[in-house]
């Protein structure tokens, strides 16, 4: 028996999946003691390259039906097969280095540096130095973290969500096939939970893996889903399909009660800001411009605002015509973001963020990249034509 799972295609092909198809087969869990599973004849396919969410209430069952996937817990009876292999005759521990794994709080090993972390599993596998230390440098920049910045950094010394953007990138680290993430978002600020779902949709828009994500929440599953599994008692499958079957039909008053209140409102969540169309108007400037050329192209173009840029064409701050009087450089000028958006985001997202910023907001490309502008008009417009689309249907 093959102690390697093979993946269905070169991770490096453009638009390639390098995921592996998961199934299980009457998979149940039962704990000693315990009068009923925890986990009772679950029967799901899990497609290759796509993201499943796991969603359900606490204490249902759904972080141990993951778990038993690279069989941090054993189940008690069924089969699990990933990529054609059995996992059940796999070495645990060979599985579980070919299965990324990404939970809440990032988990990191806190004497460990940020290389140190990411390149754990490789470690293990056995690569050699320079190979490990060209990994972690691609990882940082595949997870927006600049590797001159954080390489050396530890733990301690990283907000919430750069943690979380290390656990990934380390989860990522020897490009598995399969990628389980328990609830990975739930410590942090909720701006910093979007921009971290943004960035695993970017991630996968590239990377294409298997995602199996465990949430409660129903409006991160409808935003990063491929496909929603809700869950009931003893991971009980009450409905398995798209977002946006699921909004459209709930199975039954358990699904709608997850789906809740507004669910013509939650389609914003399907669509993402590269569905629409952007402004590409407003004045840029880079970060280096002096302040009077800054105003001397507003004068020209007849604006008062300028987006400034860093040296990746970042977004980084705006600028008023009225704070260039004074200013000596646009590094201190006018206002830091607050907020910004990606085309990986949804307009319920952009809407938020327009909320945050007070205006249009800059959104970004794969790699954080201005490419253009959205504003309330165009989210107004989109909702307007959803609710005429959903009151003749």
């Amino acid at each position: 028996m093959s102690e390697t799972i093979e993946t269905t295609a070169s991770p490096a092909a453009e638009g390639a999946v390098s995921g592996v198809e998961i199934q299980l087969e009457h998979v149940t869990k039962r704990y000693p003691g315990s009068r009923q599973p925890a986990v009772d004849d679950v029967t799901m396919t899990i497609p290759a390259g796509q993201i499943v969410i796991l969603v359900g209430p606490s204490g249902c069952g759904k972080t141990t039906t993951m778990r038993m996937i690279n069989r941090l817990i054993e189940p008690t009876s069924g089969k699990i097969t990933i990529g054609g292999e059995d996992a059940l005759r796999l070495n645990p521990d060979t599985l579980r280095r070919q299965v990324g794994y990404a939970i809440q709080q990032a988990g990191l090993f806190p004497h460990f540096t940020v290389a140190q972390n990411i390149g754990v599993v490789p470690g293990l596998l056995g690569w050699d130095k320079k190979k490990i230390a060209d990994r972690v440098e691609e990882m940082l920049d595949l997870v927006g973290l600049d590797p001159a910045q954080f390489h050396g950094r530890y733990p301690r010394q990283l907000s919430g969500g750069q943690q979380q953007r290390v656990g990934v990138a380390r989860a990522l680290a020897a490009d598995p096939p399969v990628l389980l993430m328990d609830e990975p978002f739930g410590a942090v600020d909720p701006i910093t939970r979007g921009n971290l779902q943004d960035e695993l949709l970017r991630l996968q828009a590239e990377l294409h893996k298997t995602i199996v994500f465990v949430t409660h929440d129903f409006d991160e599953a409808v935003k990063l889903g491929d496909k929603i599994a809700v869950l009931g008692n003893q991971s009980k499958i009450l409905q398995y399909d798209s977002p946006d079957a699921i909004l459209a039909n709930p199975a039954d008053d358990t699904v709608a009660g997850f789906v809740g209140a507004g669910a013509s409102l939650k389609q914003l969540t399907l669509l993402r800001v590269r569905d629409v169309e952007l402004d590409e108007t407003p004045v840029t400037a880079a970060l280096s411009e002096s302040p009077s050329s800054v105003r001397q192209k507003l004068t020209e173009r007849g604006s008062n605002y300028a987006l400034v840029l860093d040296e990746r064409r970042r977004p980084v701050r705006w600028v008023h015509v009225r704070d260039l009087a004074a200013a000596s450089s646009l590094a201190t000028a006018g206002k830091p973001l607050t907020d910004l958006v990606s085309l990986q985001s949804t307009l319920q997202d952009a809407l938020e963020a327009m909320l945050v910023e007070g205006g249009g907001v800059p959104v970004t490309g794969a790699r954080g990249e201005y490419v253009g502008t959205i504003h309330l008009d165009t989210v107004i417009a989109t909702i307007q034509r959803l609710r005429g689309e959903h009151a003749e249907s």
